[in-house]
């Protein structure tokens, strides 16, 4: 019987790609926030866009670094 061991480049490989999930989990609300705080201003539009497309990015990352350290522990060679 075969027995699955972690594979430590790319377990790590997940956790620096977690780790910017985390930072765009943090500025895509912070974003969001200043865009709906001044409607009135020219650049209310830009923000908007940049802190959805942010936080979008964010949901994106979280998915992936979680399959990729699943993928380090669980994958058959």
């Amino acid at each position: 019987m075969e027995t699955n061991k972690t594979d430590k480049t790319i377990l790590m490989k997940g956790v620096k790609t977690l780790i910017f999930a985390l930072l765009s989990l943090f500025m895509g609300p912070i974003l969001l926030s200043i865009a709906f705080n001044s409607p009135e201003k020219p650049l209310y539009t830009p923000i908007l866009i940049v802190g959805c497309l942010i936080s979008a990015f964010a949901i994106f990352l979280l998915f992936k670094g979680i399959k990729i350290i699943m993928n380090s522990m669980f994958k058959k060679k």
